[in-house]
Parts: structure tokens; sequence; C-alpha cells
């Protein structure tokens, strides 16, 4: 997202925020059922899968050129290269994957049908139900075989890496990937033991000078409270009682209420009228000197096994 949120791209952070804080509230849906179960690519074969709309959908043996629109970090993970990756406006990018997908084009995030079909993919994977809605799914499939990714408000990253992999006949890649990241976590728990015990986190993203913050079990959440063990703020316990996306908003005047040990800063708004305010230059983590900041081009504002890993390398740098 290098860029996004300069004056000259405020249409593209518009876009993204509308696509962040709403993301997650689209349909739940079953994991994906292969009807010819295979380990590796090196035995793949022609499968039909289900996807999470109720699809039947052929997936070839092992698809060369795939478009995966905000799934980008899954991919990259299984040691897949996309044949375009997703943009807002041509504005943006996901910056923390430049060093894998630097010279991969990029496809406007709500895949116009001719900038699709100039890729000539041989497998599309839709992010979420919406992407197919009305007639899009019969548009899209006409050019190549097309799945949507399981997906919904209780679908974690280590589900959709799992219902990928299975599309893509890499399951024992993703199993391996799923213990790297859990080694990592486990070390990280030891080694910040003293640091992270007892100790309360929040994660607030500010944008266009407002304020937007993760809940308890969504994103970032996920990983701080469930995964490292840090403890909930009251007002991060309140907000996740509501709290329908990964990120909610909330007022200057409700933040005056948060008394987190921490603070991590996703900062796309330097210049905001908002860190000027005396409740932001009093809040505990403020003062204490323990906010942690981190611009649009951090792994932050994303899911995925990637996206956490840096999270928690970037935890790690904090309290080294």
């Amino acid at each position: 997202m290098k860029q996004l949120f300069k004056k000259k791209g405020l249409a593209a952070s518009l876009s993204l925020l509308s696509l962040l804080v709403l993301g997650a509230c689209s349909s739940n849906s079953d994991t994906t059922d292969s009807t010819a179960a295979t380990d590796t690519s090196s035995t793949a074969v022609e499968t039909t899968v289900q996807d999470a709309v109720g699809n039947e959908v052929t997936i070839p043996a092992n698809p060369q050129r795939i478009i995966a629109s905000y799934l980008e970090d899954y991919l990259v993970a299984l040691d897949v290269t996309p044949v375009a990756q997703w943009t807002v406006g041509n504005d943006s990018d996901q910056a923390y994957l430049q060093d894998k997908l630097a010279d991969v084009p990029r496809i406007n995030y709500d895949l116009p049908y001719e900038d699709v079909l100039s890729y000539e993919p041989d497998l599309l994977l839709m992010d979420s139900n919406s992407m197919v809605e009305g007639d899009k799914y019969d548009q899209y499939s006409k050019i190549a075989p097309t799945y949507v990714v399981t997906n919904g408000e209780d679908v974690t990253w280590r589900d959709r890496l799992n219902d990928i992999a299975k599309v893509l006949h890499k399951e024992e890649q993703a199993e391996q990937v799923e213990t790297d990241y859990d080694d990592l976590v486990a070390s990280t728990k030891e080694t910040y033991a003293d640091k992270i015990e007892g100790k309360s986190v929040a994660v607030l993203w500010v944008v266009n000078n407002s304020a937007f913050m993760v809940a308890e079990t969504k994103s970032s959440g996920q990983l701080l409270y469930q995964e490292l063990g840090f403890s909930v703020p009251s007002l991060v316990a309140e907000i996740s009682e509501t709290a329908t996306a990964d990120w909610s908003a909330v007022s200057l005047e409700k933040l005056a209420e948060l008394d987190a040990d921490y603070l991590i800063l996703v900062n796309s708004d330097e210049g905001a009228d908002f860190f000027n305010d005396q409740v932001w230059q009093n809040l505990k983590a403020v003062k204490d000197g323990n906010l942690w900041e981190f611009g649009p081009e951090s792994s932050w504002l994303y899911n995925g096994p990637i996206a956490y890993t840096k999270m928690i390398e970037d935890i790690q740098s904090k309290l080294k």
C-alpha cells in the first residue's frame, strides 16, 4: 500500500478503508470437498471441488496462471506466484509481499472482466462470496475455472490456507507453513514471557483523521490475545462485543478509556489532527513510551500466514 494514504491517493485510501472495514462481513461458508484427494503437485490430477458458494469447479492438474485478488499472501506462502496481483486503483499494493511479487503486474481489486481476460488465467480464486454476486460468477467462469475460497466472519487464515492448498494440491506444504508459524509463536511467548504476561495491548489504525480498533478475536487481535497471550484491555473487550469486521470505528472520546500497556499504531495519516489532541497524548501507552508505530506498508492491515509472521517479527523488534 505504498503511498496509498498521501493526498493524491485519497480515493484509493477510501476504497481500501471500505474493503478492510467491511471485508470480514461476507457470508460464512463450509470448507472444500474434493472428489479426488492428492497430496502434492507432483501427483496432481484434474479434480472437481465444491467451493464456498456451492459451485462444482473443475480445477486443472497444475494451474500456471492464477489470479487470486487479495489472496496473494496464501499463494506466496505456498510458493505460488500469481500472474497478476491485487491493487486499489493501481495506486497501491501489499507492500510486505513485494520481495516476492515486485515483478508481478497489478489488477484492480474488483477484477474487471476485460483485465482478467487479458492475463489469460487458467484459474481464478475469489476472496469472497460478494465477488461473484449476480451474474459475475457466470462471466468469470467463461474466462477460467472460478473457485470461491472459504470466507466469512468466523473463518481464520488457517482455514483459507488449507482450502487454497487443497485446490492447488499443496496440503503438505500448508501443513509445514502452519508448523513453522506455531513454532514462531511458541518461541516468542517463551523468549518474551516477562514482557507479555500480564501486559495488555491494543491495535489502532488511523486513516483520514479517524481511528479504527482491532477486535479481540479478529485479524491481529486473534494473534495478540489468543496466540501470544497479551491481556485484553476493557475498551477492546467492549468493542469486540458488537464487532462484525476486523476493524471497528472508535471515537476520540471513547479512546480516552483505553488503558493498554502497549499501543500498536498503524499510521496511515501522519499529519492527522488526531495526534495533537490531549486525549491521544494522555493515553497510558503514549505517555509511558510504549507506542509501537508502523506504516500502512506493513502487514498489520492484512491477513494470512506471511502477514501474521511479519506482525510477530514486528512485536519481537519492539520487545527487545
